[in-house]
């Protein structure tokens, strides 16, 4: 596993070689089909609206460059979609900080996209249109709060149109805005939809899973997951207030949040040849009279999962930092590793000090797990004595066993019901160490750089070997042979395993596992002092 590793690092897939006329990869993807199906505009409301694909606009494209506090966006005067977002404050490597991650790209190896665009009986501009732009570079300011992008459309019957993009300081929100000037002689009845394109994620080489798709949020279900697959098999449409959608990946999330918690939004998904899927909102209708104006607003979150900020967008949205089920408990052991951080400034002491933390609170149960544990190994000869006198005979091994077990007062399942209660919480601080942003990149000390990822001197997994070896040791040896050789390689593999675990993770557990050493030896060595005392 090791060596297959070093060589996909080594000799990656050949990527495809793209022309330099190919458009793709400056403006999005020009398709009818990324538009919302004709069923779901006109299930959005009890008043249809149907519209025509409009003609292909064949003025050239530009690309608009966003620099805010937090983001380096492109934004594509088609469709005034963004199509490029770097992170600034996430870098790609460690070892690169002035590289930002790159979130979202229409490239052809990502193709990631945010779109959007109006829908009505009049002519008004999808993604697939051009508007115009004053200028082509927009760039925050120290002293600003806010920063501005407005893109404008206008058709022949004179209806102005613009979009604009407003991004705050500190703060990966965005508004989105649409100003309709009705200038013509009828009303203007349309919706507003907003929809994330993306192209399934080819690497199929984790050993770690972390969930990368959709979610569809509402009142009766917070947090449904809705894969590739499934959008593949069927398309979905649902009507609901108070809900988002989100497109999701290992750190990072992009959601949109209608501005209007309390209005019905239509949600769909779509699939598109190529492997590219699509989910988006659409918004209910508004009618703008002649000679009069109007707004619709949109938001969308675009950037890493922090906790404390998605709870505070929407409901529910903080469930994209996905705990998995035992997330009532990882929940409270994150705002613990949190606060202890505010402590050490350092997440490797937070997650030496957690375990430390847990390993007080279960010490009873731990207690009474290895003292039950330690019983059974002092009784192991006289066990293996019995079993070599009645191997012919498992009806007397059994009952001589247990006649043991009733002299000595030992429960053989004693040392399990402890450990099976501590499970459920180790399962769920597992979940943090992998899904918590605030460990992407943290370091550590010496040459832990990066808690996020394998140690690169594989240094934590044998350690980590080394501990579990000691405590097989210390505990009683399994009575069937096969099953002791089994467990004797556990060790082995485990290293393996870990080896290409993020080093937090292995980090908590060679800490777990010495504090496990440490306490299993004093009551051990407690146990046979009593032991000598008595027959002394």
């Amino acid at each position: 596993m090791m060596l297959w590793q070093a060589w996909q690092e080594d000799y990656p897939p050949v990527k495809p070689v793209v022309s330099v006329a190919d458009s793709s990869l400056e403006t999005p993807s020009i398709q009818s089909t990324d538009k919302p199906d004709a069923s779901i505009i006109n299930n959005a409301s009890e008043t249809p609206i149907q519209q025509e694909p409009p003609p292909l606009e064949t003025s050239k494209a530009e690309s608009i460059i966003v620099e805010t506090d937090l983001y380096r966006l492109q934004i594509n005067t088609r469709g005034g979609g963004i199509v490029k977002t770097e992170l600034k404050k996430y870098p790609r490597e460690a070892n690169t900080p002035d590289e930002p991650f790159v979130l979202m790209d229409n490239s052809e190896e990502l193709l990631y996209v945010l779109q959007g665009g109006l829908l009505s009986k009049q002519a008004s501009p999808t993604h697939e249109n051009v508007y115009s732009v004053v200028k082509n570079l927009y760039v925050m300011k120290d002293e600003q709060g806010f920063l501005e992008v407005p893109m404008s459309w206008q058709n022949e019957s004179g209806n102005l149109i613009t979009k604009t993009y407003v991004f705050k300081r500190n703060d990966y929100l965005i508004n989105i805005k649409y100003d309709i000037n009705n200038q013509s002689q009828t009303s203007w009845q349309g919706r507003s939809y907003q929809q994330i394109k993306r192209k399934a994620p080819s690497d199929g080489r984790r050993l770690i899973y972390t969930y990368t798709g959709a979610v569809i949020s509402s009142p009766e279900e917070r947090y449904e997951k809705v894969d590739f697959d499934d959008m593949e098999d069927q398309k979905t449409e649902r009507d609901t207030s108070n809900g988002w959608v989100a497109m999701l990946q290992h750190y990072f999330v992009t959601a949109l949040v209608p501005a209007d918690k309390q209005s019905v939004y239509r949600y769909y998904t779509n699939a598109l040849p190529n492997k590219r899927y699509i989910i988006g909102a659409i918004s209910p209708a508004i009618i703008i009279k002649a000679g009069s104006l109007g707004t619709i607003e949109e938001s969308v979150y675009i950037g890493p999962k922090i906790l404390e900020d998605l709870s505070k967008i929407s409901e529910g949205l903080e469930l994209t930092v996905d705990y998995g089920v035992l997330w009532f408990i990882a929940k409270p052991l994150f705002l613990v590793l949190d606060k202890l951080h505010d402590f050490t400034g350092n997440w490797g002491w937070s997650i030496i000090l957690v375990t430390i933390i847990l390993k007080a609170i279960f010490f009873p149960l731990s207690a009474a797990g290895y003292k039950s544990m330690a019983n059974m190994r002092r009784v192991q000869p006289r066990m293996m004595s019995i079993k070599e006198r009645y191997k012919d005979d498992k009806t007397k091994l059994n009952q001589a066993m247990m006649q043991i077990y009733k002299e000595e007062k030992i429960n053989p399942l004693g040392g399990c019901f402890p450990i099976l209660v501590q499970i459920p919480v180790f399962i769920a601080l597992y979940w943090v160490l992998l899904e918590s942003v605030e460990m992407r990149q943290a370091t550590f000390a010496l040459w832990l750089q990066d808690l996020s990822s394998p140690d690169p001197f594989y240094v934590l997994p044998l350690v980590m070997g080394v501990t579990m070896f000691i405590q097989q040791k210390l505990n009683p040896a399994p009575m069937d042979p096969v099953q002791e050789k089994v467990m004797s390689v556990l060790p082995i593999a485990f290293t393996v395993f870990f080896a290409f675990f993020p080093s937090g993770l292995v980090l908590y557990w060679v800490v777990n596992n010495i504090l496990s050493i440490a306490q299993q030896w004093q009551i051990t060595r407690s146990l046979e002092r009593a032991g000598i005392s008595n027959k002394s």
